[in-house]
């Protein structure tokens, strides 16, 4: 049996296979093509793409995709056979460098938000040499961009790859002024905590919410739920034990460094989070393992919940976003050193992050802005919608003797002292971490706990590059024309903290004290739904700014805010069509039938034993037989809205429609629902309940 170092990305073209398998002259042109960003010369194209393909048949492989992230939220793959006749009627094996850097899929069929019509068909996959090509399921896998006929970006790589280039660009200006002249490449990496939910597949069948929507949009709270915090970090069921355990295997071969895993707060809840890599290689690997999450647990007869709010009641799920900027030599541009408050560079840095999440908190909040994780932030839970930051004590410390010209006195290294001899000694870390925090500093990285459990994590990487190049150019432009450097990087990391010091909290994100004093005094943004935000992409300083790196064109954004809102829009309009349909042909007939019964009981007792009470009978059969009525009405009604909801053409207009109509409508007609499923009996209802889903996976 094969030992993980020995199988580990054995199913990945990486560094390891190209070194072994090119010309020693091609591997060194791919390797600047990879590292520097230079051209790909063509003769090397189709070298790589022989051994590419002489591996992938040795391994198994019988077709390629190119494999792209079109903006429908998931990944999309059209498969060739490598076959090609030969003369004497049967089949040589070839793949060409044409066919690996270029694809040709129909965009048309792929949301646009109007770049393309139904009839403009023709679209393009180019491949990024950048993340590593795989093996699955039989196909050789091609990370690729995908784009319009007219050269639109219509996927979520090309635009992340163009915000890591414009960091990189702001980057090194600063690092030249530092005297780091041998840096030639700055890259962000990220490590995307996964959280998700397992419920088996025989229950999750039974539940048409589930299947048509990813969550559940009915469900009375069951009698225990996470009160007693004793699934978090409980010990893992042997069932949830062997999923990992394949899990870990399939994305080991795949190259994707799972790291930990465990329970989460909620029941049923877990949480699989990888070692960091490059935010490209990152945002590719994570959506493998969204796929692999998925498929792992059907061969084990679950399923894998990843929308951010399955079950109402308890911890929706969540994907934590760590994120961190490092020299090509190694070096960590948010590693505060052991005297952060003497580390000019660093404090230049913490800055530039910290006027970014000032100056564009709306986009980051729009970037993760779905109707699902809506449930979430809305609620103020993990963490709420509003923005902040957390530095933790030390940096606090550091900023406020900055920003008032006094002396840092340095933090104190404080020894744990546990009480018991034979238990190490060590030292406490100069800050604690904040859970409730949106964007909190966690000693060398920022974690951005916004984005929701089925997102993509390209979203949130774009918008965080690229405000925080802009704020490293808006350095650069001044630091580059100061005649005395050392005064003026006081002055502007001075101005920075005095500027922005707003959007610095270290208490509770869930106080509702928080909410008001941030929106109130502040002066923060509270978008608390997907359509309070989405408008606020066009905003003038959003377009300006990204438009200004590179990082999208007009129609680009155009196109997001379409898309966006129309796929907010869809999401809802499906979860209520299921609500109705649920409604009135199971729900109502499943109590109807109970209330028959329970009227037919009451006859027989007062048959057989005259002048006995009914209350009970009669008291159920009363407050059902109401509760049913509510709930014919409700669906009706929410039936009646979905409906004037098609005569609405602005699609933002729509949006706002089913924010404070349909979304309102939804919840009374739940509330009736739920109320009932307390009141009959478990045989008669037509679905598995929240404590048969909650606890069901043994």
């Amino acid at each position: 049996m094969k030992t993980v170092p020995e199988y580990f990305g054995s199913l990945v073209f990486d560094d390891r296979v190209m070194k072994s398998t090119l010309p020693a002259d091609i591997y060194a042109s791919l390797r600047k093509t990879i590292d520097e960003g230079a051209k790909l010369d063509i003769r090397v194209a189709n070298a790589v793409a022989d051994a590419m393909k002489d591996w992938a048949v040795a391994n198994g492989a019988t077709h390629y995709t190119h494999w792209f992230q079109p903006l429908t939220g998931i990944t999309a793959e059209k498969h060739d056979s490598f076959i090609s006749p030969s003369p004497d009627g049967g089949v040589i094996m070839e793949f060409s460098g044409k066919e690996l850097i270029k694809g040709e899929p129909d965009a048309s069929s792929f949301p646009s938000g109007g770049i393309r019509a139904t009839f403009e068909a023709r679209g393009y996959t180019a491949w990024d040499p950048t993340s590593y090509a795989f093996i699955k399921d039989k196909s050789l896998c091609i990370p690729t961009a995908f784009c319009s006929y007219s050269g639109e970006a219509l996927d979520k790589k090309t635009p992340l790859l163009r915000s890591m280039e414009a960091l990189n660009r702001q980057a090194l200006r600063i690092l030249k002024l530092f005297g780091n002249t041998d840096v030639k490449c700055v890259r962000t990496s990220v490590g995307p905590e996964q959280e998700y939910f397992l419920v088996t597949k025989e229950m999750y069948d039974k539940r048409p919410d589930l299947r048509f929507t990813g969550r559940t949009l009915f469900g009375a709270k069951p009698p225990k739920g996470q009160e007693m915090d004793d699934h978090y970090f409980g010990v893992i069921k042997p069932r949830v034990a062997a999923y990992m355990a394949e899990l870990n295997d399939e994305l080991w071969k795949l190259g994707i460094l799972a790291k930990t895993e465990h329970n989460e707060v909620a029941p049923a809840q877990h949480e699989m989070a990888p070692i960091y890599s490059t935010t490209n290689i990152a945002t590719d690997h994570n959506q493998l393992t969204m796929e692999i999450m998925q498929k792992v647990a059907a061969k084990h007869g679950l399923v894998c919940l990843l929308h951010e709010k399955p079950f109402a009641g308890v911890n929706g799920s969540g994907k934590h976003n760590n994120w961190s900027m490092a020299t090509d030599t190694g070096v960590n541009l948010l590693s505060p050193g052991e005297t952060p408050y003497e580390n000019a560079q660093f404090l230049l840095f913490l800055c530039a992050v910290i006027k970014a999440v000032d100056d564009y908190q709306d986009l980051l909040r729009i970037s993760v802005a779905t109707a699902g994780n809506d449930h979430r932030l809305g609620a103020n839970e993990a963490p709420p919608a509003v923005v902040s930051m957390f530095l933790g004590d030390e940096l606090n410390a550091v900023l406020d003797a900055i920003e008032n010209d006094t002396p840092y006195a340095g933090a104190e290294k404080k020894q744990m002292k546990l009480g018991v001899n034979v238990l190490p000694k060590f030292n406490r870390d100069t800050t604690d971490r904040n859970r409730t925090s949106p964007f909190a500093f966690t000693g060398n990285k920022f974690e951005f706990r916004m984005l929701g459990s089925s997102n993509s994590i390209s979203c949130a990487n774009i918008m965080l590059n690229t405000a925080v190049a802009e704020s490293l150019k808006i350095y650069a432009d001044r630091l580059e024309q100061a005649e005395d450097f050392e005064s003026a990087l006081h002055a502007m990391i001075q101005k920075t903290i005095k500027d922005h010091k707003k959007i610095i909290f270290n208490g509770n994100g869930y106080d509702d004290a928080w909410i008001k004093e941030a929106t109130e005094e502040r002066g923060l943004l509270n978008y608390r739904t997907t359509p309070d935000c989405i408008p606020h992409l066009l905003d003038k300083k959003n377009t300006d700014m990204l438009i200004s790196h590179g990082v999208f064109s007009m129609t680009e954004l155009r196109s997001r805010y379409e898309i966006t809102l129309e796929n907010y829009c869809k999401t809802v309009v499906i979860e209520a069509n299921t609500m109705v349909d649920m409604a009135k042909t199971e729900i109502s007939p499943a109590i109807a039938a109970y209330v028959a019964d329970m009227a037919k009981a009451i006859k027989t007792k007062k048959a057989a034993c005259e002048g006995v009470a009914c209350g009970y009978e009669t008291g159920i059969v009363k407050t059902l037989s109401i509760l049913n009525d509510s709930i014919a009405m409700k669906a009706d009604e929410l039936a009646d809205a979905l409906v004037a909801l098609q005569d609405i053409a602005d699609i933002a207009e729509q949006g706002y429609a089913i924010r404070d109509t349909i979304l309102v409508k939804m919840g009374e007609l739940r509330a009736f629902v739920d109320k009932a499923e307390t009141l009959t009996a478990k045989d008669y209802w037509p679905y598995p309940s929240y404590a048969d889903l909650l606890f069901g996976v043994k």
